[in-house]
């Protein structure tokens, strides 16, 4: 078999597995508790978080400790929208994406002077600042300072399916299951075209990128704008999820939090996110359930377990364990 036949047979396969990936998590949530329900949701919500994320580090090279505050930017928008406004939540999500986008291009522009760590410590200050800056007691009257803004879940569209029964939640899964195959088609398409081949150029060899005529410059706060952009959407995505938003939902730790999922899940790698989410969501529950009194040690171990087991990602050990089962080297 040819090399071409063989890219053929490989796309067919790839094609079928996202098929039926996407056959079975519409099944899903019809066997499953509507909280498990509202927890997949996240999942998704967290996912398209990391792909922004990984676009910023994983494909440009560039490390963030702040998304946790593009994520309240984006959250805070649909809610101000929703709350104030009456907006439909589904305008939301551009509006927030297109308000982030500019934040994130904008705030790359200065942040380009710096590199490595100091560009880490730039994006932790943002982190930090904002959280405080939402309690503003002159922004309380957009923000509502300490106690947040409530919002009205969406009511679903239709009602049932095939017989089968669509409640908010469920909605919201499917709503949010759309959102995350849209954004997930458009970050492939964006890291396969010229954009990802310049953004890995000046990731693994900037100086030879800029000899090359890649505008450094550009590109690195593009890469900026679009990851803020994903991370905008899906804080307002899980605005609309928890129907509530506050300044304490969006710390530090949250940022950290995010950079823990997109490496755990697999840097550079777009299916990783999915994983890292899952991560993200789960793993802490599970922490709490086994030890009450100590869950973030819990959580630190297996933090710690899932990175010596798996260096590259769950999803490097899912593509090796798949190639040892193939035989393939």
């Amino acid at each position: 078999m040819n090399n071409a036949s063989t890219a053929s047979s490989l796309s067919l396969k790839t094609v079928v597995w996202i098929a039926l990936l996407l056959m079975a998590a519409c099944v899903l949530p019809f066997f499953v508790s509507n909280y498990s329900v509202f927890q997949f949701s996240m999942v998704l919500s967290y996912a398209i978080a990391l792909v922004g994320l990984n676009i910023l580090t994983g494909y440009s090279g560039q490390i963030s400790l702040g998304h946790g505050a593009f994520l309240a930017i984006g959250a805070y928008t649909t809610a101000i929208l929703m709350d104030r406004y009456d907006m439909p939540y589904w305008v939301t999500l551009p509006i927030s994406g297109a308000l982030c986008l500019v934040v994130g291009f904008l705030f790359g522009l200065p942040a380009l002077r710096l590199e490595g760590h100091y560009l880490a410590l730039a994006t932790f200050a943002l982190a930090v600042a904002l959280p405080q800056l939402l309690k503003f007691k002159h922004l309380e009257e957009w923000t509502g300072g300490v106690q947040g803004i409530v919002i009205m879940k969406p009511d679903p569209w239709i009602t049932s399916f095939a017989g089968l029964s669509i409640n908010s939640d469920r909605w919201l899964y499917f709503f949010s299951l759309l959102v995350a195959l849209i954004m997930f088609l458009l970050a492939w398409n964006l890291l396969r075209g010229r954009i990802g081949r310049a953004l890995m150029a000046i990731r693994d060899q900037p100086i030879a990128a800029a000899s090359m005529g890649i505008n450094t410059p550009f590109y690195k706060s593009l890469a900026f704008g679009v990851s803020a952009l994903y991370t905008g959407v899906a804080g307002s995505l899980s605005a609309i999820l928890v129907a509530f938003v506050a300044p304490d939902s969006f710390t530090v730790f949250l940022s950290i939090t995010l950079l823990v999922g997109m490496v755990i899940g697999g840097v550079a790698t777009l299916p990783g996110a999915l994983f890292g989410a899952a991560f993200v969501q789960f793993i802490p529950n599970v922490a709490d359930q086994i030890s009450k009194a100590a869950p973030w040690a819990i959580y630190g171990v297996l933090l710690i377990g899932f990175m010596y087991v798996m260096p590259s990602g769950i999803y490097g050990a899912v593509r090796l364990a798949w190639a040892k089962l193939r035989g393939s080297p």
